[in-house]
């Protein structure tokens, strides 16, 4: 009886190396397809903004509609104003070098407008 249980022990034995090899196998056989990796770096240079100018509301003076400037150099395709440290960042509108940024979506005010915070890219 004893050499019909190890007959059945390396019976078992051999059929789970032979399970264990074929799902090696398998999960050896993926491929991945090559790709690229990379660094590099670029100087980064400001802008200088001039003329700004703000336009108040003509009803309600202490809300302002809209702060304009001039930027340079004139090719930034994105340009976003802030009027406070922590306030709302407004969309602006570059033609040619004037901006314009509508400041009434959240609606601006004169006394929350303490500093110009400007960021633009090309």
């Amino acid at each position: 009886m004893t050499i019909l249980r190890r007959r059945r022990t390396v019976i078992v034995a051999l059929l789970a190396l032979a399970l264990g090899a074929g799902a090696f196998a398998f999960a050896a056989a993926n491929t991945v397809p090559g790709s690229t990796a990379g660094s590099g770096s670029g100087a980064i240079s400001g802008y200088t903004i001039s003329g700004v100018a703000y336009t108040v509301n003509s009803t309600t003076p202490t809300n302002l509609d809209q702060v304009a400037f001039t930027i340079s150099p004139a090719a930034a395709t994105t340009v976003k104003a802030q009027l406070a440290a922590a306030g709302s960042w407004y969309t602006c509108a570059n033609a040619a070098g004037s901006v314009t940024c509508n400041t009434t979506s959240p609606q601006a005010t004169v006394a929350a407008a303490t500093q110009l915070t400007v960021v633009a890219t090309q």
